[in-house]
């Protein structure tokens, strides 16, 4: 269901910048974006983005009618201050779950599909930009096929990626850290003319992973637990484990714990019942996804947690035994966004408590 293909980072002449994934509308320069005289958006030369596979896009101008296939890219655009040009979203945000402070304006955004967006919906969504989280993928419920480059390029559409997700199977190797979050936020900064907004949300990001990883600086790599993410929503016959290529493999490892499945050279992979009692987890991430409500993803952590208990694989294990449970969603793990900084502090502090405080 993810891309299969490497983002590549383009040798743009300007600010970090301009490489992102996207599809190919031409070639051109990278430059820095800045906001106009009256706060509005500008670009002080065309931005330039790369997909996966090297292909160029230009943005003589920012992005002014954005679709975002799910509430993910949604949520960054929303805090890059780029909200008011977002007109349409697939798999949108449920009920409570954005950040305060961009909830009512995320709220109005018009929803295209409640999974991914029917293809003819994009095609005349009148957009001149698509922020896609996750790249091609197979379609999801009634959706039909997904657009071809071909069609999205008739159509006025420049098709961006996140390459934290979109590009992470065929990494050359595990994902450590956060770094291509924050450049996803800073290619998002750059083709919508916020590239001020997108350093601040870039620095507070580090700011709060540094403050985890000054605190865990001593630890020993044997004490270091063992942790499970356990996707409850990816089916509980056969196990789908987060592997290495993962950025939630780098949420992880830089909460101070390590990732049992870190070794399996991809970044979603099944596995069996099987491995996980044999890798025996000191902790079990309840990952599950967001319900639309607080009571409906409350209801789906208490069955994650119960199918644990009951399970005749997984019920001896001394994590389960212990209620060593963190209840974490899915999406603040493993989709680029601000708050994979805030799960990183979380984890730590859960797991480290005596290092790590909650809230710090």
């Amino acid at each position: 269901m993810r891309s299969r293909a490497l983002c590549g980072i383009a040798a743009a002449a300007a600010l970090l910048a301009a490489t992102a994934c996207g599809s190919s509308q031409g070639g051109g320069s990278g430059s820095e974006a800045a906001p106009g005289a009256n706060g509005a958006a500008t670009l002080t030369a065309p931005a330039e983005v790369a997909d996966c596979t090297g292909h160029r896009t230009v943005f003589p101008t920012p992005a002014r009618r954005i679709v975002t296939s799910n509430g993910s890219a949604l949520e960054l655009l929303l805090q890059l201050g780029a909200g008011d040009r977002v007109i349409g979203t697939g798999f949108p945000p449920g009920k409570g779950t954005l950040p305060a402070a961009v909830a009512e304006q995320g709220a109005k955004v018009p929803v295209l599909g409640e999974t991914g967006i029917a293809k003819e919906k994009l095609l005349g969504s009148g957009a001149d930009t698509y922020v896609d989280t996750f790249g091609p993928m197979a379609a999801m419920g009634d959706t039909g096929a997904a657009p071809t480059e071909a069609e999205l390029t008739a159509a006025g559409i420049r098709h961006v990626y996140l390459l934290s997700t979109a590009c992470a199977a065929d990494a050359k190797g595990p994902a450590t850290d956060l770094a291509a979050v924050e450049q996803d936020i800073q290619r998002l900064g750059a083709i919508t003319g916020t590239t001020p907004k997108a350093g601040e949300l870039v620095a507070a990001m580090q700011s709060r992973t540094g403050a985890v990883t000054a605190a865990l600086k001593d630890l020993p790599a044997g004490q270091r637990p063992g942790y499970f993410f356990f996707d409850f929503d990816a089916g509980t016959k056969q196990p789908v484990a987060l592997c290495g290529r993962q950025v939630g493999n780098a949420v992880i490892t830089l909460a101070g714990a390590r990732n049992v499945f870190a070794d399996c050279d991809s970044d979603f992979r099944p596995v069996s019942w099987e491995d996980v009692v044999t890798r025996n987890p000191d902790w079990i991430q309840l990952a599950v996804r967001d319900r639309g409500s607080a009571a409906a993803t409350t209801a789906a952590y208490d069955e994650a947690e119960k199918f644990l208990r009951d399970f005749p694989a997984t019920k001896g294990l001394a994590a389960v035994q212990q209620g060593h449970f963190l209840r974490i969603g899915s999406e603040a793990t493993t989709i680029a966004g601000t708050r994979n900084a805030d799960t990183v502090q979380q984890i730590a502090a859960t797991v480290h408590p005596d290092l790590v405080k909650a809230g710090h």
